[in-house]
């Protein structure tokens, strides 16, 4: 029975060892700097970590583990406790009403590429998911432009393309807000719906994914195969990066969802999902940031007259600056060391 009760406490050290160390690591920051020292993030996780640990004390004494683990997680718990209800929390009650909100600027800017980073699977998915569609509706319509048809509306599509076979004239501006805040409208909805229905064990994100990446490339490659191929890239070359990159997060922060109630692990469903909801609203925040962004370009500079060429260097620049961003930003501060 020892032998089987040593291998069982071994096994539960292995599961949960890593969230001791993010509590333990967090416990430590506020006792070197104080509460309001710790990044968006570290709040968010400090109230679940605190409960698993609890959960864990309990579980350990109920199954008569070792004295040393008992006596480690009393004092991870005693300690903890006393950064959530004693003197620390009273110091980082106002900053925590803050973070409660939406995430400040500069919280937001390292914060977003962090998670996504930290959930790089999910995103992987998501882009396949979208790329492959993209790519598959892109070749379809190009060869066999009908295909267009199975995807996206004749009606819209062929407007559509007598639009960009005229070129680029330039818009009033008017004109220019009110498609900026069309784009605005159509695209968040997209990526709210890639996002949100992910709560359906991701099912419905990856949907959305691969609807939105086959209608895409459909409407691309139709418009390409009645030879305003050159003229659509122009156009949305300069967002493309910021619009169908946002859906691609959001649509991985769905997936990220979907699995966090799939598979719970140690914690129930809800425990799962809301340990999860901190960095899933970084991501979602942050895509909504990029869609606007997006729109802003969208609606002021793709449909203007500046030349092709420039519109495609700033469209690369854009790629690059974005792709940067995600890999490395964030970096010089790591929201929990384990």
């Amino acid at each position: 029975m020892a032998l089987v009760s040593a291998v069982t406490e071994r096994a539960f050290i292995e599961r949960r060892e890593k969230e001791w160390n993010q509590l333990e690591a967090i416990v430590r920051i506020v006792d070197a700097r104080g509460l309001r020292h710790l990044g968006p993030l570290e709040l968010r996780q400090l109230s679940p970590l605190y409960r698993d640990v609890c959960a864990d004390l309990a579980r350990a004494k109920a199954s008569h583990y070792s004295p040393p683990l008992l006596d480690y997680l009393m004092g991870l718990v005693a300690h903890a406790h006393g950064v959530m209800y004693g003197a620390h929390a009273r110091e980082g009650k106002t900053a925590r009403r803050g973070e409660a909100g939406l995430f400040r600027v500069r919280d937001l800017y390292a914060a977003f590429p962090r998670a996504i980073r930290k959930r790089w699977r999910s995103m992987a998915i998501a882009a396949a998911l979208f790329i492959l569609p993209f790519v598959f509706g892109l070749v379809m319509s190009t060869i066999h432009p009908e295909f267009a048809f199975r995807v996206a509306p004749e009606d819209m599509l062929k407007p559509l393309t007598e639009a960009y076979q005229k070129g680029f004239d330039g818009r009033g501006t008017g004109e220019n807000t009110m498609m900026a805040g069309f784009y605005v409208n159509n695209n968040i909805g997209i990526a709210l719906r890639c996002f949100a229905l992910g709560i359906f064990g991701g099912i419905g994100s990856a949907f959305y994914l691969v609807h939105n990446g086959l209608a895409t490339g459909a409407i691309l490659g139709y418009v390409a195969s009645q030879g305003a191929g050159q003229n659509i890239f122009t156009f949305v070359v300069g967002h493309s990066t910021f619009e169908l990159g946002a859906i691609i997060i959001a649509g991985g922060g769905g997936l990220s969802m979907g699995w966090s109630v799939v598979a719970p692990g140690e914690k129930t469903r809800l425990d799962s999902l809301r340990a999860a909801a901190g960095e899933l609203v970084v991501i979602a925040t942050g895509a909504t940031v990029m869609l606007l962004i997006a729109a802003g370009i969208e609606g002021f500079w793709s449909a203007s007259s500046i030349p092709e060429l420039v519109k495609r260097i700033v469209g690369i620049v854009n790629f690059l600056l974005v792709g940067s961003y995600i890999l490395f930003a964030g970096r010089q501060k790591t929201a929990v060391r384990s």
